[in-house]
């Protein structure tokens, strides 16, 4: 089975699309696109997901299936909305609740329809497949 990275990938290839030319297309941040394209992102929010099926001409379910949700398996909601509070808050040195391993941890500055600034912590496991979107 393909990953959403291949299939991102791929399906830019063949429209003939730099990950820059690819962003633009989509209205998104290439670094986003670069993250997807690494396999870093896993799971896409419904905005962003639709925007990217835009951009690659597909259906966004096409993309929903090959998307992965780790975090409801393993992690209570309550500790991952905890994690979220602290990366929000600037906490450094946080662990994976998973494995231990350290957490590479961001705020991705995104708009909402009224252009509102909605700040979305993020996170993902540095050894694990454990990660916050």
């Amino acid at each position: 089975m393909k990953t959403l990275a291949q299939f991102v990938q791929k399906r830019r290839d063949e429209l003939g699309l730099s990950p820059k030319g690819l962003a633009a297309r989509c209205n998104l941040d290439v670094n986003l696109i670069e993250e997807i394209e690494a396999g870093r992102e896993l799971f896409l929010p419904t905005t962003i997901r639709q925007n990217l099926a835009k951009g690659l001409k597909c259906n966004p379910a096409e993309i929903k299936v090959l998307e992965k949700d780790f975090n409801g398996e393993l992690v209570s909601p309550e500790i991952i909305e905890s994690l979220k509070e602290l990366i929000l808050n600037g906490a450094g040195g946080l662990k994976c609740p998973q494995c231990g391993a350290a957490l590479v941890t961001k705020v991705a500055r995104m708009y909402d329809l009224e252009d509102n600034l909605v700040l979305h912590p993020k996170a993902h496991c540095s050894k694990c497949f454990f990660q916050i979107h």
